[in-house]
């Protein structure tokens, strides 16, 4: 079975960092795009960081420059590494990956950031 399991999330301090980690039951490259999605309180799921294979890394304005996504390819593994948080980052965030039209998502992982 295809799963995405997230692991991670925590409660930080304003401008503090944690790591997110997406370990998937398959290598990370069976997925095309996999990435992270966010969902704050009274908001839409938003995306948040994705890796395309062979294309360009896409970053969600609100983060760029300060979170970055990888993949250990020989873990299965996709990371976010989040620094210089924000309390507007406060949110479940969510592995993403689709296999060819199918999507799959992770149970989430909680994220809080303190003013």
């Amino acid at each position: 079975q295809v799963q995405l399991v997230e692991s991670g999330g925590g409660l930080v301090q304003a401008g503090g960092s944690l790591r997110l980690v997406c370990t998937a039951s398959r290598s990370t490259f069976s997925f095309n795009p996999i990435g992270w999605y966010r969902q704050a309180p009274g908001k839409e799921r938003e995306l948040v960081a994705q890796l395309r294979i062979g294309q360009n890394i896409n970053y969600a304005d609100s983060v760029k420059g300060r979170f970055t996504i990888s993949r250990d390819s020989a873990k299965n593994t996709v990371y976010l590494q989040m620094n210089s948080l924000k309390p507007e980052d406060t949110a479940v965030y969510y592995c993403n990956g689709r296999i060819l039209g199918s999507n799959y998502w992770g149970q989430g992982t909680q994220v809080t950031v303190s003013s």
